[in-house]
């Protein structure tokens, strides 16, 4: 059990607070967020303190880091707080739904969220700082690095190997034994079959590269 601190006020550092209050073991204990970003001092009855100097309140011998981060800017907003948090010296946990089904939590990074009803298959290695949202298929044998996003009912096939910053669309399906460019973008709906390119925009089925335009243009 860890008493956590958990980046950002808006709607996802809310369902942070929800799953680790009613489905963990873990005791939130504060939030915290950018100075300027700071409107109330509390946010669910518990402390609001300022990110810039978060380790002064919170000594990072004794709280741990949770930051549920959207995907915005390809996962490099969220990437950026992690870092910063872990030069200030801060241990994460990562959140794995009781209604999730995972057969190797050990190969799960840290500052993970991984929601209910995601099946994540055998032999399958997870890196830090990834979200899953809710009703996913990761498949067997593969590799996800860090920073990646998974909205919902997302397919991954066996044997793929996800490189970082990647985002993934509702409904998006992957190919078995296909590798994930860092940075790719996959549509809503869309579907993947071969090897994509860096930063790149995918869309529909069977997929097509979006010309002229680079993922984090997009998002």
């Amino acid at each position: 059990m860890a008493k956590v601190i958990i980046f950002g006020v808006l709607d996802t550092a809310e369902l942070a607070h929800y799953y680790l209050t009613h489905d963990s073991e873990h005791e939130v204990v504060a939030f915290t967020v950018n100075q300027e970003y700071i409107e109330k001092d509390t946010f669910h009855d518990l402390p609001v303190v300022p990110f810039e100097e978060v380790e002064k309140f919170y000594s990072p011998e004794e709280y741990a880091f949770f930051a549920p981060i959207t995907g915005r800017n390809m996962n490099r907003n969220r990437e950026k707080v992690y870092l910063e948090s872990k030069q200030k010296g801060h241990t994460f946990i990562s959140y794995i739904s009781s209604k999730a089904t995972v057969f190797h939590p050990e190969l799960i990074g840290e500052n993970c969220f991984i929601l209910e009803d995601n099946t994540i298959q055998p032999f399958t290695k997870i890196g830090n700082n990834v979200i899953m949202w809710s009703g996913n298929h990761i498949g067997h044998h593969g590799l996800i690095k860090d920073h990646c996003f998974f909205t919902s009912h997302v397919v991954l096939s066996g044997h793929c190997v996800v490189e970082s910053y990647s985002f993934f669309g509702v409904n998006s399906t992957i190919r078995d034994y296909t590798n994930i460019a860092a940075g790719t973008l996959v549509g809503m709906s869309s579907s993947i079959t071969k090897e994509t390119e860096e930063w790149g925009i995918y869309i529909g089925n069977p997929s097509k590269k979006v010309p002229g335009k680079k993922s984090f243009e997009a998002y």
